[in-house]
């Protein structure tokens, strides 16, 4: 089906009333048998409008990492407000290309396969953006066909933005080798040298503000004290690095951000777009942050198949795990019924997820137990569609990338 999000209907925020909510998608599916995930329409196009504003004007390019659902990165594109796509492999990069003319690659590639595959195709040349840190990405692309045997590459560079703290040390994700503005200066100028290639971007994630949340309940004082900080060196770090390069190479873009620093990317005035995925589906990863709150707009539900105490429901599978650290966090969370939780020595498992509560001694056999994911891209990898619910009707489905056919990471 093509979704439409601007008449997707909300009322009132349905997901607040959580009985009525999770009642509802129980309802339209079911006649469906198995696992089944859902995307429920208004929540999506509520979360979708909802970081338009919160941009507050600044472009949002869709990470697709964190959809992994073409239907629902086309229609985010329909919507003023977006505009591009963040691909997370050089595969899924071209393949999204054959429909979309502005592809940036997240991450640096090694694929020989897939860079044979660009440097052949003269279109697909000029929709995808590779993304480098290190020159030897450069010579790998050479490697594969020289500068004249093939089209010029484009290419933006990986800054990172991390925060180097006095006596604490390296704070956020360990991504690109070059911080200070001399040194991606360096990288620029080396790679406007180099034949065949176009330096036309520049991405900077700042995962220690982006990715962490700061309503956990957990140590918030001090997450909010290293964002307060952070937040003020990479102003100023960001903008020196951005105006060292436009004396280099005339860019097209300087991306940032993500689902959880929307308004302080938007604010720093070296920012052109912001790139952002998390927050249309929602995993329970982003429920912990002050400043906005998101609705469920992707979740799944297993099957009741057996009961080996009163107060414990086991369910067929639920070992969907997202990536990360091994912590409570990562695991899939039940949210419906209420009061449901794993089991500390068990947790989710591969084929059995045994549960616990008050609410067990009310489940049978045949019964679902609706749980979120923690990571939002992570839960298409274990489904091939999701059924699409507006209120209690189902209203169609969608496929995945798994649905597709494809498994690109």
């Amino acid at each position: 089906m093509s979704l439409d999000l601007l008449s997707a209907t909300v009322a009132a925020e349905p997901w607040k009333d959580a009985a009525a909510f999770w009642r509802g998608l129980e309802d339209a599916v079911s006649g469906v048998s198995g696992p089944v995930a859902t995307l429920s329409l208004p929540a999506l196009r509520y979360n979708a409008l909802d970081m338009v504003v919160r941009a507050g004007g600044v472009p949002l390019r869709v990470a697709s990492k964190s959809v992994r659902v073409r239907e629902v990165i086309d229609a985010a594109l329909e919507l003023a407000g977006y505009q591009g796509i963040l691909a997370f492999t050089l595969p899924e990069a071209l393949w999204l290309a054959q429909t979309r003319d502005d592809v940036v690659l997240g991450y640096p590639t090694a694929d020989r396969s897939a860079l044979a595959a660009l440097v052949v195709d003269e279109q697909a040349a000029s929709r995808v953006t590779l993304m480098v840190d290190d020159l030897g990405q450069l010579d790998l692309v050479d490697a594969v066909a020289a500068p004249g045997a093939r089209p010029e590459i484009r290419v933006a560079i990986d800054a990172d933005a991390s925060w180097r703290a006095p006596g604490l040390g390296h704070i956020g994700v360990h991504r690109s080798p070059v911080h200070e503005p001399g040194e991606v200066a360096a990288l620029a100028r080396a790679i406007a040298a180099r034949r065949g290639f176009r330096l036309v971007g520049l991405m900077m994630y700042e995962a220690q503000i982006a990715g962490q949340g700061d309503d956990t309940g957990s140590g918030d004082r001090l997450i909010r004290w290293m964002q307060r900080r952070s937040s003020h060196e990479l102003l100023a770090r960001r903008a020196a690095i951005v105006a060292a390069l436009r004396d280099i190479a005339p860019l097209e873009f300087v991306n940032g951000g993500g689902t959880g620093s929307l308004e302080f990317t938007a604010s720093d005035q070296a920012v052109t777009e912001i790139t952002a995925g998390s927050g249309l589906l929602a995993g329970h990863l982003f429920d912990g942050y002050r400043s906005f709150d998101l609705a469920p707009a992707a979740a799944f539900s297993l099957e009741v198949v057996r009961k080996p105490q009163a107060d414990i429901a086991t369910v067929l599978g639920g070992g969907w795990i997202a990536s990360g650290p091994p912590v409570a966090s990562r695991q899939p969370l039940p949210v419906w019924p209420p009061g449901l939780q794993t089991m500390g020595r068990e947790g989710a498992g591969e084929v059995q997820t045994p549960l616990q509560g008050e609410s067990a001694r009310r489940l049978h056999v045949g019964d679902r137990v609706w749980f979120r994911h923690s990571k939002s891209g992570e839960l298409a990898e274990r489904v091939d569609r999701y059924h699409v619910v507006d209120g209690d009707r189902l209203v169609g489905e969608v496929p995945t990338y798994r649905g597709e056919g494809k498994a690109f990471l």
